[in-house]
């Protein structure tokens, strides 16, 4: 039921990052080249308290199927009804359960990753999800809560037993966060042990790095995540990758700004919760994101930071580029550099 999982195109999903995989960054990385796209995550106790805000985080346009809805929860009857009413109102083309984020207010409440130390519970959920909806659900995991703790191999074969079609593995635990290195040796294992298809993430930010792991495991797909909040071009570029064997040329400087532009723009066309300012305000993170490996971007994030309009985004722009005019910007990318957030 999931075609693209079955055929030989190698699909590139977009990974679903709360408070960044609206579907306003969602659409761009669409036309940018990302094959699958995942929601927000959403709570399922949300859904049924038919609470405006969360309902808002399950909308998408049409032209970004196939898409899923991620849910997060600890009651598989409850989050079965959830993903029925989420059906009822847009009908994904599958459902996606959390079992890894890592953010205390949703461990908290036994969701996400919490559940990867309780397999029964865990196992309960997903078969009640399953049997609760008629489309495809799949799920979304770490590969243990602790270096001490890595069950990815068991969890998944759970999974499988309990009618997920697919899993998505993050190579880290969740003790990790996103700090360290993402072990794809476990996701490796994982894809081995399940007949299901598996899809890899993390420390995925361009096309060799996609074809390295397509040829050391047997994963069925790959997920990208936070290279995409940086450089959304990074699936037209793996894919590019792919066919030829050759990088594709980068985004420019004229082309990320241009972007940022058109990415506030939509933002503030589809919102509905406030004006200009508010959504310039909280767009200020996704700026900084946009401006890694720009040369001088630590100069335009400390403009950034402060932003409060479309007005003032032509102003920094065009300062940046008087300034790289005259020589007064460094060509020197500074791609490592913190992104600080700020809303």
């Amino acid at each position: 039921m999931l075609s693209w999982l079955h055929s030989e195109h190698f699909p590139l999903y977009l990974a679903p990052m709360a408070g960044v995989t609206d579907v306003t960054f969602r659409g761009i990385c669409k036309e940018l080249g990302a094959d699958v796209l995942v929601t927000e995550f959403v709570s399922a106790e949300g859904i049924l308290q038919r609470d405006d805000r969360t309902r808002h985080y399950t909308d998408f346009d049409d032209g970004q199927r196939p898409l899923g809805v991620q849910l997060f929860g600890a009651d598989g009857v409850r989050m079965g009804e959830a993903a029925r009413k989420i059906i009822d109102w847009k009908q994904p083309d599958f459902i996606d359960i959390n079992f890894g984020c890592p953010v205390n207010k949703v461990v908290s409440k036994n969701g996400g990753s919490s559940l990867l130390k309780n397999c029964p519970l865990l196992a309960s959920v997903a078969r009640e999800v399953a049997k609760a909806v008629p489309i495809p659900v799949t799920a979304k995991m770490r590969i243990g809560w602790d270096a001490q703790n890595i069950n990815a191999v068991e969890v998944a074969r759970i999974l499988e037993d309990c009618g997920i079609q697919a899993i998505t593995v993050h190579g880290r635990t969740r003790a990790q966060g996103y700090t360290g290195l993402a072990d794809w040796e476990v996701i490796g294992q994982v894809a081995d042990a399940v007949k299901i298809p598996v899809i890899g993430n993390g420390d995925v930010a361009s096309g060799l790095d996609v074809e390295v792991r397509r040829a050391q495991t047997n994963v069925r797909g790959i997920m990208i995540g936070r290279a995409a909040m940086a450089n959304p071009w990074v699936f037209q570029e793996a894919r590019h990758y792919l066919t030829t064997g050759q990088h594709a040329t980068p985004a420019t400087v004229e082309q990320r700004f241009a972007l940022m532009r058109r990415h506030c723009e939509l933002a503030i066309s589809r919102s509905k919760r406030g004006g200009e300012f508010e959504v310039i305000r909280s767009m200020r993170s996704r700026l900084m994101s946009y401006t890694r490996s720009i040369p001088g971007g630590k100069y335009l994030r400390g403009r950034f930071g402060q932003i409060a309009s479309l007005m003032e985004m032509d102003d920094i722009l065009a300062d940046y580029q008087t300034h790289q005019q005259r020589g007064l910007v460094s060509q020197e990318s500074d791609a490592d550099d913190v992104v600080t957030e700020a809303n």
